[in-house]
């Protein structure tokens, strides 16, 4: 049970997290995408960016989250 706690924002859609967001994505999907276009598709680099966000305590994702994909 504490697994799928531990990823319960990373699966939330970007605007149930945040309130500035009209995004339906994904956080974990925005996350991914938000790598994917700053590291020329290496999708190697991505998922070791990406795993960083799914080891992190679920209360400090949306935070991290929000410094990296709020425009």
């Amino acid at each position: 049970m504490t697994d799928v706690e531990k990823t319960l924002t990373l699966d939330k859609k970007m605007n149930e997290v945040f309130d500035w967001s009209d995004d339906t994505t994904p956080v974990r999907d925005a996350l991914w995408n938000h790598f994917m276009e700053n590291n020329n598709k290496d999708t190697l680099k991505t998922l070791d960016e990406v795993k960083k966000y799914t080891e992190m305590p679920d209360n400090e994702v949306a935070g991290a989250a929000e410094k990296l994909l709020k425009k």
